[in-house]
């Protein structure tokens, strides 16, 4: 018998309802890999996807998953066993990952729950200035933000574009982010602020106080004042939320600007943009455990900091998964584990 742990697995595609909370088989470090006993699991889009069977996808796409599976990406904890081939790494370092993911996308990287093997690449220390609530909150949104942002970091051929996304100079540069009061949005906000740029932050009005603490320099609440009378033209435009009509965020770029797009789905400017000099681009976030490093700092530092919405303990994770499909989440909910 192996020995057991709990954690939150599927047995089928649904709602939060079908999150169960239960023993599973405690994993083991194989070569390259370390275990880590999770203290906070954070949660990410992806998770509700997978829970919910990818429906949005056509069918062909869908996953071919092997129940149950353990869904969750994003997590902070303290390593209890290191495998063959690791350094860098000890017992009882604390770490946070987002793990195996694009990798795993279509059947979990097993973060909810007591215990989860991570790839020695994808880990990095968690930052001694913030706690595991807020270090499992970061690594998906954070990583997102650097990519985009700041540096690639990866050669993988890119599934949404046939040219690799390249970030562009921030450092005196006006950056407009879209759906800057989300998970990734709010990080886009302080990242772009740090790399030296103006930022105007889209949102609505609730986040207000939130976004100028964090740095934006303008503020547009899209419930009540139409985003194109009034943003000055920008150099760059994140968007952070995806949805119909992004094609409009093309007239308040300025010829020879860059329009980056989180979600890319449904976008169809790609002409239009040409034909003004608008480059755009999007990536899909991979695991990087050295970014994480690299980040980490500024998050040890204050310089950036994560918002968290709630939390929840880990069996609770089916009412975490329901305020997460609610609208106005003001950061990122986190499961408490231990």
């Amino acid at each position: 018998m192996s020995e057991m742990m709990k954690a939150v697995r599927l047995h089928e595609f649904g709602g939060p309802e079908v999150l169960r909370y239960e023993d599973a088989p405690r994993p083991e470090a194989s070569d390259g890999e370390v275990l880590v006993r999770v203290h906070a699991a954070g949660l990410n889009p992806p998770d509700l996807y997978l829970r919910d069977g990818y429906r949005a996808l056509p069918p062909e796409w869908q996953p071919d998953a092997t129940f149950p599976l353990i869904l969750g990406t994003d997590v902070s904890g303290v390593v209890s066993a290191v495998g063959d081939d690791v350094t860098g790494f000890s017992v009882g370092d604390e770490v946070y990952a987002m793990v195996r993911f694009p990798d795993d996308l279509m059947k979990g990287s097993s973060a909810y729950a007591e215990y989860v093997r991570v790839p020695a690449s994808e880990l990095a220390l968690k930052p001694a200035g913030i706690d595991h609530t807020q270090a499992a909150a970061a690594p998906m949104s954070l990583l997102t933000a650097w990519q985009f942002l700041v540096e690639l970091g990866h050669d993988v051929a890119n599934p949404f574009q046939p040219f690799p996304h390249a970030p562009v100079p921030l450092d005196g540069k006006t950056v407009l982010v879209n759906g800057a009061g989300g998970g990734v949005g709010h990080l886009l906000v302080q990242i772009a602020k740090w790399r030296g740029a103006r930022v105007i932050a889209v949102a609505s009005g609730k986040h207000e106080t939130l976004l100028r603490n964090l740095g934006a320099d303008q503020f547009i609440d899209y419930t009540t004042t139409s985003l194109e009378a009034v943003a000055q033209a920008a150099d760059l435009v994140v968007d952070a939320a995806g949805g119909p009509h992004m094609e409009r965020f093309l007239d308040i770029i300025k010829q020879g600007g860059a329009l980056f797009l989180v979600n890319p789905l449904g976008f169809s400017g790609h002409d239009e943009a040409a034909r003004r000099g608008i480059t755009v681009s999007t990536t899909q976030v991979r695991s990087n455990g050295r970014q994480l490093a690299d980040a980490g700092g500024l998050l040890d530092n204050g310089t950036i900091r994560v918002a968290i919405d709630s939390t929840y303990p880990l069996a609770e994770a089916a009412a975490a998964h329901q305020r997460a499909s609610q609208r106005s989440i003001q950061g990122k909910i986190v499961l408490i584990v231990a």
